[in-house]
C-alpha cells in the first residue's frame, strides 16, 4: 500500500506517527491566487518584507496576470485545515496595516477563484516505509511550498519506486529500501532549500 495523501497524511498517522511527530514547521503561513498585474511584471517577480509579514509577486506565461503570495509569521501550520473564510480573516488581519500594495491585494484576494492557503512545513520521517506500507510526495517528504518541488518529488518519487518494485525477483522490502535509499539525498537538499527559502521570507 503507498499512501500519497498529503502533508496530513491520514496513512501517515495511523503507521507511522502523528502529525506533530512528523510535520515540521517554520513559523510562516501565507495565501496564493492570482489576480491583474498590477506592476507589469515581465518574467520577473518583486518582493516586499516588513517583520513578520512578506508579498511576492511574479509573472511568467500571461502578461497580464501575476501570481502571489501574501506571507505572515503563525505558530501552527492548523490554519491549513480551516475554511476560506476564516483564512481570509486571518490573513487580513495579519497583514493589517501593511503598507505598499497589500489594501489592494487583500481585495483581489478575496474575488480569486484560485485561492489556496498553506504553511511552510516540511514532513521528517526516519524511515519512509513500514511493512508493506510506503509513503510517497508530501505524506513521506514535503520539503515546503517556500520552494514547491512537491509535485516534482511525487512524480520522481512513484517513478523511482515503480522501477525496484518492477526489478526481477526483488521482493517489496528490498524494493522499498533501494527507493529510500537513491531518493532521499535528493529530498534532503530540496529540504534545505525550503528551510532557506523560509528563512528569505521571514520566518
Amino acid at each position: 500500500m503507498a499512501g500519497a495523501d498529503g502533508i496530513y497524511s491520514v496513512v501517515r498517522r495511523l503507521v507511522f506517527a502523528p502529525h506533530a511527530e512528523a510535520v515540521r514547521h517554520f513559523g510562516l503561513s501565507g495565501v496564493g491566487f492570482s489576480t491583474a498585474n498590477h506592476l507589469g511584471l515581465d518574467h520577473r517577480g518583486a518582493l516586499w518584507r516588513t517583520p513578520g509579514r512578506a508579498v511576492y509577486m511574479f509573472s511568467a506565461a500571461d502578461p497580464d496576470r501575476t501570481a502571489v503570495s501574501l506571507s505572515f509569521a503563525s505558530d501552527s501550520p492548523a490554519l491549513d485545515l480551516l475554511d476560506r473564510a476564516e483564512q481570509e480573516r486571518i490573513t487580513r488581519e495579519r497583514m493589517a496595516g501593511a503598507g505598499w500594495l497589500v489594501p489592494r491585494l487583500l481585495e483581489d484576494m478575496s474575488a480569486a477563484t484560485d485561492f489556496s492557503f498553506s504553511s511552510a512545513c516540511q514532513v521528517h520521517l526516519d524511515r519512509w516505509w513500514e511493512g508493506r506500507v510506503v509513503l510517497l510526495g508530501d505524506a513521506g517528504y514535503c520539503a515546503a511550498p517556500t520552494w514547491g518541488m512537491g509535485t516534482s518529488q511525487a512524480l520522481i518519487g512513484a517513478r523511482t519506486l515503480a522501477r525496484h518494485l518492477a526489478e526481477p525477483g526483488e521482493d517489496h522490502t528490498r524494493a522499498f529500501e533501494a527507493y529510500e535509499r537513491e531518493l532521499r539525498p535528493y529530498v534532503t537538499a530540496n529540504q534545505e532549500i525550503g528551510r532557506e527559502g523560509a528563512r528569505r521570507f521571514g520566518a
